[in-house]
């Protein structure tokens, strides 16, 4: 639930925000063509059966490199889902994603709509670091899309939030830039699916915090129509 006035403009004061947009402006756009999802395994795990499969996961080069896997945390019955694009050094490191700089921006981000890591579920598309924090390979968002797949079965959100260009091109199977898929309401299956810019963009160009603004505002009226 949105916060109080007086927290919210405070928590928009320390994203750099100067005028918060209401999030009453009328229907989202919706995107017409809704993105197809691969279809996940008939013996479809649970929780700690799809956990131990991806801290054991060798289908593709990049458990070779890995210190350890990145599940994702959060509520697992969550309304919220976000989605990433893959760990960098310090989430393989502590087993968890979006931490440091980028990661404590997201939960500034967060905290302007009243949710926190305690209230949304927040995964990547990878599990595994690529080297160098180079950008996934098809091959290996291929790999690891049913863990992804798995997951969105098991929480049933509400809305998905994708964090940046990579998680939004590999969650809708487009290669638009960011610019051009923001601002729409799109669908994976029957879920709505809005895109924002990555936390770690913004801290390079904060001129595009209030962008990203409007995106959350968008999630938050769209994950309210899914809940009608």
């Amino acid at each position: 639930m949105i916060q109080s006035e007086q927290q919210r403009r405070a928590y928009l004061d320390a994203l750099g925000i100067d005028v918060w947009l209401p999030r009453d402006q009328g229907e989202p756009r919706l995107d017409d063509q809704p993105a197809e999802r691969a279809e996940a395994p008939a013996d479809l795990p649970g929780w700690v059966d799809l956990e131990k499969a991806v801290s054991s996961c060798t289908q593709c080069a990049l458990h070779q490199s890995r210190t350890q896997t990145v599940f994702g945390v959060g509520n697992r019955n969550a309304d919220w889902l976000i989605v990433g694009e893959a760990p960098g050094a310090e989430e393989d490191r502590r087993g968890e994603p979006f931490v440091g700089r980028a990661g404590k921006l997201l939960d500034e981000m967060l905290k302007a709509l009243g949710l926190d890591r305690n209230t949304v579920f927040i995964a990547n598309i990878l599990k595994c670091r690529p080297p160098n924090n180079r950008d996934p390979k098809q091959d290996e968002a291929d790999a690891c899309r049913s863990y992804l797949n798995r997951q969105i079965d098991l929480i049933k959100p509400k809305i998905i939030l994708a964090v940046g260009r990579i998680a939004a091109q590999q969650l809708l199977g487009r290669d638009d830039p960011v610019g051009k898929l923001r601002g729409t309401v799109h669908r994976l299956d029957e879920i709505p699916v809005v895109v924002t810019y990555h936390p770690a963009y913004l801290l390079r160009s904060p001129s595009q915090k209030a962008k990203s603004w409007r995106d959350l505002c968008l999630a938050v009226a769209a994950s309210e129509m899914r809940a009608r």
